[in-house]
Formats: structure tokens, sequence, C-alpha cells
């Protein structure tokens, strides 16, 4: 029987996750149990420099099967097909049980893992043809498909390898490890056909990268097209039973969902660009295999199955908190600056408001210092407390936009009346379309204005322009359509 070294500690090729056993070594004689010491410095350098063979071998061969499960995983999330991998793991279990026992009677011994892996692989392409039929002859959605075949075929599997665990040569066939995976165990063959499947999974995303791209986003327009939707789906989810079947030794067939969805998910956070999402799930999988890996190679009594979805698990979490597309920190930071410019502009278009029926001089600044709004009308004109009035003040006025008198009285300087002109145009130009082409009542379409004019972009306003055919100049502010203040604001003469 083939034995590898996995930081030092014997551990049968084909045998279970280091534990207890794996974790003992020679002192003075006699066994000293090791399993929960903490790992000297030269552990720690002889993992991280990856000193030990085994250790490389476990080491590459995750990080390989990290990188091509989380480029195919991009695209079956994408594709809403995420839990596809999860039903087609858990359909490979009665395929290597069948096929041990048809090895067993054929006279073989039933261990070839090139014929167990077979075996998976026609038991996983049969899951995935049960919920192609299930999907398109019935009413039942694709994720009843995906419950059906996933429960039904585990439960096969479980009571055939109950079956074989009563067969004689069971006890020693080690088909368990195909459920929770032996990752320590893994020999150079292994992290070879791992990186042989990791290469055509990558030269085939890259390849149909347009293609499959144009599929996860608009499959009927690709139909439309003449594109030959089937033909890309059976390819990606070939690659995606490629991937399943090669990892079921490194992780177990109930972990490997983990890699299909874990990585890209966090990718996600990060970039809307699809081949950067797959580029970031590639390094995120990789870096949750290695990581993984090693810490199970630290401390023995940590599987490393576990251990690599535990740390996948640490990266998503990462990038929830903190991603720059789509994390909760720069979401709520974004929903807090918008926050403020709103309530900014709130303040300065009742400012400008309050005004607007004065003319102005030549001299603007002169203009906006001799009339100065009193507090109490800025509180009747927004539904602010006074202590919310104060500091919007205190930000306007840090920024310039107003200034404020020792009577408390507020002017507008020159920088803050022209954004205060430009809110009022935006919302006044809205207000407008909504009452001419939504025909909605002008005493009531001041607060459907309130939610979209902050939003308003360059392009948006041309195009109102070009709707309402305004006759005045470009830069100039329509006359309100409704009563502000309790009062109609004057027409200009």
């Amino acid at each position: 029987m083939t034995t590898v070294c996995w930081l030092g500690f014997a551990v049968d090729a084909r045998g279970a996750e280091p534990g207890l056993e794996a974790s003992v070594s020679r002192q003075g004689g006699g066994l000293t149990d090791r399993s929960n010491a903490w790992p000297t410095a030269a552990q720690w350098r002889r993992v991280v420099l990856l000193e030990d063979y085994n250790t490389r071998v476990v080491v590459g061969g995750t990080l390989l099967l990290g990188v091509a499960a989380g480029v195919i995983g991009s695209f079956t999330l994408l594709r809403k097909r995420a839990l596809m991998g999860d039903a087609l793991s858990h359909a490979m279990l009665p395929g290597i049980g069948l096929t041990f026992m048809l090895s067993v009677a054929a006279g073989g011994t039933g261990k070839s893992l090139w014929l167990l892996l077979l075996g998976a692989t026609v038991s996983g392409l049969l899951g995935l043809g049960v919920i192609l039929l299930v999907r398109n002859l019935t009413r039942l959605k694709e994720d009843a498909a995906l419950g059906i075949v996933l429960s039904v075929f585990f439960g096969a599997g479980v009571a055939i390898l109950g079956v074989v665990q009563r067969m004689g040569q069971g006890h020693s066939a080690g088909l368990e490890s195909f459920i929770y995976g032996k990752t320590a165990s893994m020999i150079a063959s292994d992290a070879v056909r791992i990186a042989v499947v990791a290469a055509l999974v990558l030269v085939v995303c890259t390849a149909f990268f347009k293609e499959f791209k144009l599929l996860c986003f608009d499959a009927d327009y690709a139909a439309s097209q003449g594109w030959p939707t089937v033909v890309l789906d059976v390819v990606m989810m070939g690659l995606v039973v490629m991937v399943t079947v090669i990892g079921l030794q490194a992780v177990g067939l109930i972990l490997i969902i983990a890699l299909l969805i874990i990585p890209p998910a966090a990718a996600r956070f990060w970039t809307e660009r699809l081949g950067m999402m797959a580029l970031l799930a590639a390094v995120m999988g990789a870096a949750a295999c290695a990581v993984g890996a090693a810490a199970s190679a630290l401390f023995p009594n940590l599987p490393s199955g576990a251990m690599i979805v535990l740390v996948g698990a640490a990266l998503f979490l990462l990038s929830l908190l903190f991603g720059v597309r789509r994390g909760i920190v720069i979401r709520w930071l974004r929903r807090r600056e918008l926050s403020r410019k709103v309530r900014q502009q709130h303040l300065l278009r009742a400012a400008y408001e309050l005004r607007e029926d004065d003319a102005v001089v030549p001299n603007l600044e002169t203009a906006l210092a001799s009339k100065p709004i009193p507090t109490r009308e800025l509180l009747r004109m927004r539904s602010w407390s006074p202590r919310e009035l104060r500091r919007e003040l205190r930000r306007a006025a840090r920024a310039g936009h107003v200034v404020v008198d020792a009577s408390d009285r507020v002017c507008l300087t020159a920088d803050g009346y022209a954004l205060a002109a430009r809110v009022v145009r935006n919302h006044r130009l809205w207000e407008l379309y909504l009452i001419t082409h939504a025909d909605i009542a002008p005493s009531h379409v001041d607060r459907d204005a309130d939610a979209i004019e902050h939003v308003l972009g360059a392009g948006m306003i041309h195009t109102l322009e070009l709707l309402l055919a305004e006759d005045r100049a470009p830069a100039a502010v329509p006359a309100s359509p409704h009563l502000i203040g309790g009062a109609p604001i004057p027409q200009p003469k």
C-alpha cells in the first residue's frame, strides 16, 4: 500500500483524513499525542514554503480545483443554476456504489479509481437528464426538479453503500471518502487529473466566453439569433459534471457545491463585469483551497474539506461586507451620501423658492445678501426639526452654499444660488412631465417629483426639454405648476 508524508507523518494514500493517528510522533521511544499542540515555527515554515512533497501535491491539486470550480461556477451562478452542481454531486453516489459492486462481481477488486469516477460520471449525467426531463415535460420548476433528483439519487446511493459495506471487500473499499473527501491523502496522479480537468475547463470557458455570457444574461435573445443554446447549455453542464467528479476526492460530494458557489458569489460583490468576476472567483477558489489544505496540515484534527469550505466562507463574508460594488459597507456609505445630497438639495430648493419672486439685480452677491431668510420660514417649507435644520445649515455653510448671520438668518451665496436654481429647474421639469404625460394632478405632483429629481442626469434633462418643447432659454427655471408655501409663485413679467 502506498504511503505519503503529510508534515512528516505517514498517511495511507487511500486512507481517511489525517486524524489523531496522523498527528502522533515518536519521541524518546514512545508515542506522544500532539493533536492539541500548537504548530512550531518549523512546521509553519514547512507548510508556507511547501517544503514537503505531499504538501506541494495537496495544495497544488486543491488550488487547481478551486480555479476550475470558480470559473465554471461564475457562469452557472449567473445562469441561475448554482444548485445544479449540488444535485449532480449527490446523483453521483449511486453510480460509485453500483460500479464497485459490478467490478467485484466481474472478479475485480472494485478499487479502480478510474472505474469509480466513470460510474460517478454516468450517474451524474443520468441525474442531469432526469432534471431536464422533469423540467421540460412537466409544469414543475427547475428548483423542484433539482430537489427531486438530489434527494432520490442520494437516498439510493446511501442504500447501495449500505449493501457494499456488507460485502467482503466493502469494509476496505473506502467508498465513504467520496462523501466527505480525503484531501490529505491526495497523490500526484490525483493532482494530475485535477490539472487536466482545470486546463480543459479554462480552455473551453475562454473559447466560449462570448457564447456563455449571452446564454447567462439573455438566453431567449441568443436563441432568436440562431445560437445553439441547448448545445451551449449541455457544454456548460458537462464542465460542471467534470469539475464535480474530479472534486469528489478533494472535498467530497457534500462539500463540492461550496467550491462551485461560494467563490463566484463572493466575487460578485467586487465587480460588475463577467470576465473580472470569473478571474476573481478563480483567485478566491484557489486561495480557499490552498489556505484550507495548509490549515489542515498544521492542525491535523481539522479535516481538509471542511477547512476549505470555512476559508471560502470567510472570503465570502469579507466580500459581503467590503465589496466595492455590492458590499454592505459601500452600499451603506453610498446611501448615506445620497441622503445627505438629497437633504442639501431640499434645503437649497426651499431657500430658492422663498426668494424666487424677488427680482435679482445684476450684482447677484449683493442681492442675495440683502434678502436673508429667517430659519422659521425654512422650517415651514420642510418637515424638519430645528436640530435637523441647524445640522443641514452647518453642512451647507461648510460647502460654501449659504451664510448664516448672527441673527440666525440664512443667505444664499452665488454658488448656492446657482446650484439651487439647477435643482429647482430639474424638479419642475419632472413635475411638468408628470402633469403633461402621466396625467398626474398638479396638487399631487410635488411629492412624486421629490423622489426622482436628485438622480436626473444631463441626458434625461435634455430629453425632458425636448418632450416639453420648451420655448424659454435653456437655463431658465420653469414656473411652479402648484402652490408653494401656501401661495402661487408669481409669473415672470
